[in-house]
């Protein structure tokens, strides 16, 4: 099989660029569950957000995912107090497998100022500021995208049916799944099975199984039952251990084959393990370990940046004003602008 990159950085960040008079940079992380626009004053370096629902296009749809993109973005720039004409320049990172497909939709209604790319590009300029290095996505669904010597190179990223290895929604399906051995005695006993009727508050674990199916119970919903597993799994049930051990080494191959296409393997380069699954420990250390095995030289860790800090890095490098800012300075400003306010 000939195989060529499965995603390339569109031209407008890889080549060079003018450098634009405006001094506004809108950057959007469009995911599975929730969308985030930021709008960033190179100026002042203050940031203005606007928040959306899901705009993974997989889910929704093409039409609705910009729908919840451009809903983010204007409540972002209303805050701001400007519009379409102010902006240097945006980048939306959104998250499904068709990205030409919004791409194409947004164009009908915003300036050729917009850049479209693949939430995992985001990330990956999140984790390395736009460097050599890769990043490592594990939310409600995983993703794994790097840049080295030979270029661009993407993993992974085939969404919630054919994919999503180690994510949030993989790993919920899996512990229903043994949940459900254990109730035919086909697996081992696990102390999911009691989680999930409990969880999801089904009469029993084969009514469970009716739900997934009839209800049918949401991608959101079921990711929401990983964060139940890894406690389970923390607290040492094998059945649970072992489901977080798999996903890990699925992952850990998609890293190594992007760290081999990219020609990153002799490299001594930055890796970025960015979502809501890398909060537990107990997925976090198996990965490490198999990220280190494929590539001794990577250095691992959880970053904890909004993602939308590497759209806003994105359309600086776009907008020629790369130099106005830098990740930890986006990072200082930005993580207090998208804290949830705290309860009344």
């Amino acid at each position: 099989m000939r195989r060529t990159p499965l995603l390339q950085l569109p031209p407008e960040l890889t080549g060079p660029r003018s450098r634009s008079p405006q001094r506004f940079l809108l950057g959007v992380d469009g995911g599975a569950t929730k969308t985030l626009a930021a709008v960033l004053d190179l100026d002042s370096h203050s940031v203005h957000v606007g928040h959306a629902g899901p705009s993974n296009e997989d889910a929704i749809g093409p039409a609705a995912a910009v729908k919840a993109l451009l809903a983010a973005a204007d409540e972002a720039m209303e805050q701001a107090r400007i519009g379409d004409a102010d902006l240097a320049a945006a980048v939306i990172a959104v998250a499904g497998t068709d990205t030409p497909s919004v791409a194409q939709h947004l164009s009908q209604t915003r300036s050729e100022q917009w850049t479209v790319v693949n939430d995992v590009v985001g990330a990956w300029a999140t984790a390395t500021g736009g460097e050599a290095g890769l990043a490592v996505i594990a939310g409600t669904g995983s993703n794994v995208f790097g840049v080295g010597p030979k270029g661009a190179w993407r993993a992974g990223g085939w969404g919630h049916v054919l994919g999503d290895e180690g994510g949030a929604y993989w790993l919920g399906v899996q512990s229903i799944k043994a949940a459900l051995r254990d109730r035919e005695a086909s697996g081992p006993a696990t102390a999911l099975s009691d989680a999930a009727v409990e969880f999801f508050e089904a009469e029993s674990v084969e009514s469970l199984a009716s739900c997934v199916y009839s209800k049918p119970l949401s991608k959101t919903e079921i990711a929401a039952f990983a964060v139940r597993c890894a406690k389970i799994a923390d607290a040492g049930d094998a059945v649970a251990l072992e489901i977080y051990e798999r996903g890990a080494a699925e992952l850990g191959q998609q890293v190594a084959a992007v760290v081999e296409q990219a020609g990153l393997a002799s490299e001594r380069f930055p890796v970025g393990l960015i979502g809501s699954v890398f909060r537990s420990g107990v997925f976090t250390g198996p990965l490490t370990r198999a990220i280190a095995s494929a590539a001794p030289t990577a250095v691992i860790s959880v970053v904890d940046t909004p993602p939308a800090a590497g759209s806003l890095l994105l359309a600086a490098r776009v907008a020629g004003r790369s130099d106005q800012i830098d990740r930890d300075t986006l990072a200082r400003v930005l993580e207090p602008a998208v804290e949830p306010a705290p309860a009344s």
